[in-house]
């Protein structure tokens, strides 16, 4: 008996001792694989952001005790492909052209980043990301373009008058880096060259180019220009050409006897007059032609246009014009007070104000398919918004407002009395609307039984200030919604002010104060609309608004 207990015993400690061998060993691989990972370099990090000097790229990493050296990639693709790999024995590095054999690219956007090597390459550090950086622009002397620089086929090209004469422009495709390739040189004139500006022809419409100016061989400066999309053919068959017109009237005169689908052409800048009621039984469309400088065809609008009785009229467009009301307590760009039926109203890059509303159906049995605004700016609009639909036996089906900026709207933004079938609007800038009493809304929709928008109101990419302090009291309340108690609100990469502030019955799903700054402190200066950014910390400063005021990288 005791024998067996003493082997028994015997074999217990040889199992133990087995054991506990296995978990020593399993214990030393874990503690050799912790090791040779912790043996491993951090990876480098920076002592400062990315910053560029003319078109150098600075790298200010922190020095590492084991690090023997730095490995580079230099990338303008997120490195999808690497424009520069270098090895560096310093943690302060000036990528430039003594360390890549080349100049780097002036106003051009780079990514870096970095590995710490080690003696041993087993523990080279994991590369890490730095950023991104643009490098600086070329020192000139040529003043950046406009939008009213650039035509379809020419633009004007402006400089400061210093040092040399500009003798020549040379044009080079937008992606053509190394202005290596010239398409075109203009000669620039004598008298040009003492203006400081010429007008370079010959171009394409809606391309990209490069215009550089020269001192003789000397290069003293490129901007780039994206010229405009192909103008209208004036010679087209429905083009009645009044680019030539003598009498501000001509305009009223033509419209009165335009066939279907008349397109009536005006010359860039200049002025006509609706100063009778214009009834409209077809299709037309007022467009101005392309030219430089910010000044519009204007159309001055005593008068507002209406429908003849049961007409039936596909679209009614305006382009590239002003069309500004003698005041807005009684003047409408359209004020419909026929029946009849109209497909589409559509504004492309116009201007609009002083009038007491945009649009507005005033009778019963009125359809309107589609209301579009494009790449305009209203401002300075009195108490019937930028559309009414007025009567409760007429409709107003759909309604798009995109790429557009909205200031001084002194009642509300959109009203109606019947059901509509979906609002967008997108990449919008939107400011000073509706009177701040809290008492005017924003969406109002005033017919009980048929108070809806039922495919849905979407705001996207858009910024919304404050309501108009009309009676200068900073009372800034509005009310968000009337009706719409079953309308779907899709709001995305949409902002509000912190300013703006809701009475009551606040617009579903739209975030207030998400802007980070009143109105005044997040746009330069929206009272004259200017709404480019002051607050250069707000995040929808690339991505949001009316895409004439956002920033680039």
């Amino acid at each position: 008996m005791k024998t067996n207990k003493l082997i028994f015993k015997c074999k217990s400690l040889l199992s133990l001792l087995f054991l506990s061998t296995l978990v020593f060993v399993a214990c030393d691989d874990d503690d050799n694989t912790s090791f040779e990972e912790e043996a491993r370099m951090f990876r480098p990090v920076l002592n400062e952001n990315l910053f560029a000097e003319g078109n150098e790229i600075i790298v200010n990493m922190g020095k590492l005790k084991s690090a023997e050296s730095y490995n580079l990639e230099v990338s303008r693709d997120t490195f999808a492909t690497i424009d520069y790999s270098v090895s560096v024995d310093t943690s302060y590095v000036r990528i430039n052209r003594s360390l890549v054999g080349e100049e780097l690219f002036w106003n051009a956007i780079y990514q870096v980043r970095g590995q710490a090597i080690h003696e041993n390459s087993n523990f080279n550090s994991r590369p890490a990301d730095f950023g991104n950086v643009r490098t600086e622009k070329f020192p000139s002397i040529l003043i950046s373009p406009t939008v009213y620089d650039v035509t379809d086929i020419a633009a004007l090209v402006n400089w400061e008058l210093i040092g040399e004469s500009i003798t020549k422009v040379i044009a080079y495709a937008g992606d053509d880096l190394k202005l290596s390739t010239p398409l075109l040189t203009h000669n620039v004139t004598g008298t040009d060259q003492n203006l400081g500006k010429t007008i370079v022809e010959g171009l394409e419409p809606s391309k990209t180019y490069q215009l550089a100016i020269y001192s003789g061989d000397t290069l003293r400066g490129w901007e780039n220009f994206t010229t405009l999309s192909a103008d209208i053919d004036p010679n087209g068959a429905d083009v009645i050409d009044l680019r030539d017109a003598t009498s501000s009237s001509d305009l009223q005169t033509a419209l009165s006897t335009a066939p279907e689908g008349a397109i009536l052409l005006v010359s860039h800048g200049s002025e006509h007059i609706i100063d009778a009621p214009t009834p409209i039984n077809s299709s037309f469309t007022v467009r101005a032609a392309l030219g430089f400088g910010p000044q519009k065809a204007r159309v001055f609008m005593p008068a507002n246009f209406d429908l003849e009785p049961n007409a039936v009229v596909d679209h009614i467009r305006f382009n590239n014009v002003e069309l500004r009301g003698s005041d807005w307590s009684s003047k409408y760009v359209m004020n419909v007070s026929k029946p009849g039926t109209i497909n589409e109203v559509r504004f492309d890059n116009c201007f609009i104000t002083n009038h007491r509303g945009v649009f507005r159906i005033k009778t019963n049995g009125v359809t309107m398919n589609n209301y579009i605004i494009n790449e305009s700016i209203v401002d300075s609009i009195g108490s019937y918004a930028v559309v009414t639909q007025d009567k409760n036996g007429s409709v107003l089906n759909n309604i798009s407002l995109t790429k557009s900026t909205f200031n001084h709207l002194q009642y509300y933004f959109i009203v109606s009395r019947n059901n509509s079938e979906r609002i967008t609007i997108e990449d919008c800038t939107i400011a000073n609307f509706s009177e701040g009493n809290g008492n005017r809304q924003f969406f109002r929709y005033r017919e009980a039984g048929q108070n809806q928008v039922t495919g849905g109101i979407n705001i996207i990419n858009t910024i919304i200030g404050r309501a108009w302090d009309w009676d200068n009291d900073e009372n800034y309340d509005i009310i968000g919604i009337d009706g719409l108690d079953q309308t779907i609100f899709n709001v995305s990469n949409s902002f509000s002010t912190t300013d703006l502030s809701f009475s009551r019955d606040p617009v579903p799903n739209l975030p207030l104060g998400n802007a980070g700054s009143n109105q005044e402190n997040l746009w330069v200066d929206p009272t004259n609309n200017n709404f480019h950014f002051e607050n250069k910390g707000f995040i929808g400063r690339t991505s949001a608004g009316d895409p004439r005021w956002r920033e680039e990288f």
